[in-house]
Formats: C-alpha cells, structure tokens, sequence
C-alpha cells in the first residue's frame, strides 16, 4: 500500500512539474515592415512598457534593436497595407490608421492602445525638388490648408483623423494669379483613405477657379513617391517627413514637403485577443 501511495505522489508531482513547465502560448504582434512605421510601432509598445529598444534606437528601428521582450512576443513584419487582412491569423497587429479606417475600423473606439498626439508624423503634401513654388503646387496647397478641409477632417474622423494646419486659409492664396491657371490639371498621388477624400474637398475648392485636380490613387507607399520622381505626376499626398527622408535616402529620390496637412494616430489592434490581458498574464 505504502508503495502504490508512493507512485501516485511520484507521477502527481512529475506532472506538476511537466505542467509548471510547459511553455505558455507564444503572443504574436504583427507590424509595418516599412521603415520609420515599424519604428514607430515598437515606439508604440514600449512607451507602453510591452518591449524596451535600445539606448540609441532611431525612428527607423527594427525588431532588431529589441533588447527587453518579457512576455516573449513573436513579431511578424508585414506590408502595411495588408495588416487589417493579417488580423485574424495574430494575437495583435499595430496599424496605419488610413488602413484601419479603409478596413472598416476606428481608431478612436476599435484600438486598444493608440499612439498620444503630436504632429511629428503629420502627413505631408509632397513634390519633386524644384516644385515648391509651381503655382499649381501652391494653389492645391492653399486648399488643403483651408477651414473646409479642416472642418471636413474634424466632422469625418471624429479624431482618428487630426488637422494639423495652424494658419488656415479660406481655400485661396491672394499671392496667386488664378485666372492664369485657369483649365490647367493639377495631378496627385494618394492614398484613397483618408487622403483620397480629403482632397475631394480641395477638389471642389480649385473647380471653383476652373483648375481641374486629378486625383490618382494607390495602395501602396512607393508608386507615390516614384511618379513624383520621374515627374509623371505633380504632387503627392500620403507620408509623413521621417518616411519620405527616409525613401530619399535609401532610393536616390528628390522629393521635399511643402506642408503639413493631419496627422493619423497608429494603433494596436485585437485580432485573436480583445484586450491587453494575454500579455500580462504570460508572467503570472
């Protein structure tokens, strides 16, 4: 008896300790695979002390320049426009709020955790060196500095979506001579949300002046910036600066901002999880 007592407290105690053991599932965080966005992801997580980067980790950092991941996150690298689709097969994924929105999401009330404001990374109305002054570029400028964008910015988003404009214009810039641009095609490259609509407000402010704005849209972050470079099209409207300085630098390209239009707040998303609760719990 005192040897079948024994056994069963031997196999109860080797399965504590198999079950002590056993590794708990792994958290899976998938986040942009661009430059400057990946970085501002991981800065996203560990202002939230989820990860620590190192001392002189910059705006381009990677999951490389982790050196604290305590609860053990797997991350996975994806293209930014793809994340909403990746939602379902991660625990979490940290979005581009213009993605998030196109998805049907709202940053505002569908994040759990999203980034505090600031206009650091405000998108940008961009062109190719030497285009700062075109008239055209300043005329759709002047547009998008307007109340009417802005009031449209503020009734649309609701917040998810931030102006960013200081000195707003009433859609006009008294500098230019808008009869001499009258019939003339102002080209763009954009995002469709929420830039694409955004400029459909600037569109109706330059129809106004008999000045078409040809709004071309596209779904990803390098077809914008390379029809600027080759001068296909005018102007683009989809980055913020630390993304652009950094194609500039990795593509050869010549591309400036002429002004900051919104800011779009990233955000981390639930996928399999609804809340934050299967990251804490990997250390209990």
């Amino acid at each position: 008896m005192k040897k079948i007592i024994s056994l069963l407290l031997l196999v109860t105690i080797l399965f504590s300790l198999i079950g002590c053991s056993s590794k708990k599932d792994t958290i899976t965080i998938a986040v942009p695979n661009d430059s400057t966005n990946e970085a501002r992801a991981l800065l996203l997580l560990e202002s939230n002390g989820i990860i620590k980067l190192k001392e002189d980790a910059t705006i381009t950092a990677t999951i490389n320049d982790i050196v604290e991941n305590p609860y053990g996150i797997e991350f996975k690298e994806i293209e930014a426009a793809q994340l909403p689709n990746y939602l379902k097969d991660v625990d979490y994924a940290i979005i581009n709020s213009n993605y998030a929105i196109s998805a049907g999401l709202n940053p505002i009330t569908d994040s759990i955790l999203i980034e505090g404001g600031g206009s650091y990374y405000a998108n940008i109305l961009a062109v190719k060196d030497g285009n700062q002054e075109n008239p055209l570029v300043l005329a759709l400028l002047a547009a998008l500095n307007s109340r009417q964008v802005k009031d449209f910015i503020d009734k649309k988003y609701q917040g998810s979506v931030v102006s960013t404009v200081e000195n707003l214009t009433d859609g006009y810039d008294a500098s230019i001579d808008y009869s001499a641009l009258e019939n003339q095609t102002i080209t763009v490259a954009c995002s469709p949300t929420p830039h694409g609509e955004i400029l459909n407000i600037a569109k109706d402010i330059l129809t106004s002046k008999n000045i078409t704005l040809d709004i071309k849209e596209y779904n990803d972050y390098i077809i914008p910036n390379t029809v600027v470079e080759d001068g296909t099209i005018l102007a683009n409207y989809f980055q913020h600066l630390p993304y652009l300085e950094d194609f500039n630098k990795n593509k050869n390209t010549h591309i400036v901002s002429v002004g900051a239009i919104h800011v779009e707040p990233m955000g981390l998303y639930g996928g399999k999880q609804t809340g934050l609760d299967k990251i804490y719990d990997q250390n209990k």
